[in-house]
């Protein structure tokens, strides 16, 4: 997370953040996902006909993977000095790319593609996310996120 004043917030077009630390998914964390959603697919819960797929393993769920990006942007985020409330605004565009297999380790890429104030002490921002797979040519996950920073 990077500290930022709102006097100056139009310098932090394109700005790009470094990659996360990695992280792995296991097994234990794609169950209690599905345990949440109630996605309980083979795919994902069930190790041994999930070896009998063309993946070879389990996967996680690729809202799984997005979800993520609430853990990652405590690393990536820019946070305005002052603001007293982060809030989920949604998506622009999610594509998934590439699944991700139980034991793999995956980080986010940001770049914030552009911070706005809509109103008084609200601010949008746009960020370009990609979740990158250790190992992977191919990207997890590419999207577009919107989050609004409440600011006193």
């Amino acid at each position: 997370m990077k500290n930022i004043s709102r006097t100056n917030i139009e310098k932090y077009a394109d700005y790009q953040a470094e990659p996360t630390a990695w992280h792995e998914v296991t097994q234990a964390q794609i169950n209690a996902f599905a345990d949440c959603t109630l996605d309980h697919q083979f795919i994902h819960v069930d190790p041994e006909a999930a070896a009998k797929t063309p993946f070879g393993a389990t996967i996680a769920h690729g809202f799984l993977s997005l979800s993520m990006l609430s853990h990652f942007a405590e690393q990536f985020s820019l946070v305005i000095d002052g603001t007293v409330m982060g809030i989920n605004y949604g998506f622009d565009k999610v594509r998934f790319l590439n699944p991700v297999k139980v034991g793999s380790r995956i980080r986010a890429h940001a770049t914030t593609l552009d911070i706005v104030e809509k109103s008084p002490g609200q601010f949008l921002s746009r960020t370009s996310v990609i979740i990158e797979i250790e190992g992977e040519e191919k990207p997890a996950l590419s999207a577009i996120w919107l989050g609004m920073q409440i600011v006193a």
